[in-house]
């Protein structure tokens, strides 16, 4: 049989990409299709396949989740998605986001809940590969103690050598479009793997990722400029009066985190501002008070916040309070869910290798060392990728109004204005695009993250960008 040139030219870099595999230690140690899971009554409807990849020399071993596309994955976008925290589970995504399977609301949690479709996923347009990122998340776990930390560039360089060997080991999505996203914390740190990944691939590192762009909503971006805009944001949805507003900007002139410490009136006043929000769920403020949502107050130390974790991560809590008396209680009916022997063999996790599933895991050892992503944003842009920036408009994690703040800062030409965006002929939010391919929208009612509260507005969004349409 004779082989054509390009023919044997594929066949060599076949052997290529074999022989970095063998070198580079990259071995799926476990790969397979997940037909059933416990709740759902009959076979999955899509196709979903779990896995471990190792990482350093097999010392961290990363567990992800694929969704193949429910339109047509042979030709469809793969995402990368990789949920904030950091050290949270994909399943956290999975279940109250953008996956296919959610859980039921239940009352009782001693019995399996039921897992039903989620009928605005957006897997119906795209394939996603959620990844349980980095080892101590979810049921990525560390062999060795060495590996039981992780950083921010570390995670960097590991995301980037994951998503190289689970490509050689899919080699039919190589040459799918494809593009990374995330929410909350991994705004820091997303921009800074995608354009690791494409300086890797300038140096000709295989398999060459086909990179397209990147989504982050709700995003942390920059320490100093999210946290500063709450005091505005808190004063525009009413939360605070004119006269405090107009003596915080009398004092501070805008710049709300650089309070003096040996100020006695500086204090008093932040502390004033503070006490007053107490009460006001942070997450969605339009929502009752939930106590679990105070373990997503930036700044609160880690002894504090193991401790609070501990109190409210229990099924004595949630059953004295019945489930989803407010939207974050549901979490730890997923916490009952994964726990499940049956789950847990039904998604193929090895046995033994983590303990207690939990959503996230704040008591692994993790290095936040960058303060800012903005500068990545700048290189990536320069390189002509799309990104989409999305924001819940009532999130005071992450106000919208400093991530409109950021990107006024990378200074670019704006090319559609200010402008509604509709879903079903309502306002679903309100978008702007920029000459650096950057599409900014805020998903109107929604808080943080917005598909957790407006799955619909958030599919049809997701599904118009990534097909190159207008919000």
């Amino acid at each position: 049989m004779r082989i054509s040139n390009i023919g044997f030219f594929i066949i060599l870099q076949l052997l290529g990409l074999t022989l970095w595999l063998l070198n580079s230690h990259a071995t799926v140690v476990h790969s397979q299709n997940v037909e059933y899971l416990p709740g759902f009554d009959g076979p999955l409807p899509f196709s979903l396949e779990t896995g471990y990849i190792g990482m350093d020399k097999g010392e961290v071993q990363l567990f992800y989740y694929f969704f193949e596309s429910e339109n047509n994955p042979k030709q469809d976008p793969v995402i990368l998605w990789l949920t904030g925290g950091p050290l949270c589970s994909a399943m956290s995504a999975i279940l109250y986001e953008i996956g296919p399977i959610q859980l039921e609301e239940v009352d009782n949690i001693e019995t399996i809940p039921k897992l039903f479709l989620r009928q605005y996923a957006w897997t119906k347009t795209a394939s996603i590969l959620f990844v349980d990122f980095p080892a101590g998340a979810g049921f990525s776990y560390a062999e060795t103690s060495r590996a039981n930390y992780s950083g921010d560039f570390k995670a960097s360089h590991n995301i980037n050598q994951f998503l190289r060997k689970w490509l050689l080991n899919h080699p039919q999505f190589l040459s799918n479009p494809l593009y990374l996203g995330g929410d909350s914390y991994i705004g820091f740190t997303l921009p800074l793997y995608f354009i690791d990944m494409v300086y890797d691939n300038e140096r000709g590192s295989q398999p060459f990722l086909n990179l397209k762009g990147y989504i982050l909503g709700n995003p942390a971006t920059d320490r100093f400029i999210d946290s500063n805009y709450q005091v505005p944001f808190a004063h525009g949805m009413g939360l605070i009066s004119d006269e405090q507003y107009e003596s915080l900007q009398r004092t501070y002139k805008g710049q709300y985190q650089l309070v003096n410490a040996r100020n006695q009136e500086c204090r008093n006043n932040i502390k004033n501002f503070e006490w007053g929000l107490l009460g006001i769920q942070i997450t969605m403020t339009l929502e009752s008070y939930c106590d679990i949502d105070s373990l997503r107050i930036h700044g609160i130390s880690g002894s504090k916040r193991r401790k609070m974790i501990d109190r409210v991560n229990s099924l004595l809590h949630l059953k004295q309070l019945g489930a989803y008396t407010c939207r974050k209680e549901g979490y730890l009916v997923a916490k009952h869910w994964m726990n499940q022997k049956s789950v847990q063999k039904a998604l193929h996790v090895r046995k033994e290798t983590i303990g207690n599933w939990i959503r996230c895991n704040y008591k692994f050892n993790y290095s936040y060392e960058v303060p800012s992503s903005v500068p990545y944003h700048v290189k990536i842009s320069a390189k002509g990728f799309r990104s989409l920036i999305y924001s819940g408009d009532h999130d005071m994690i992450v106000p919208f109004l400093g991530t409109q703040a950021w990107i006024r800062s990378l200074n670019y030409s704006i090319i559609d204005d200010w402008r509604k965006w509709l879903v079903d002929s309502q306002i679903a939010g309100f978008t702007r695009t920029y000459a650096n391919r950057m599409t900014f929208a805020t998903v109107k009612g929604a808080g943080h993250t917005a598909p957790e509260y407006k799955p619909k507005q958030c599919a049809f969004m997701f599904k118009r960008w990534i097909r190159g349409e207008a919000l």
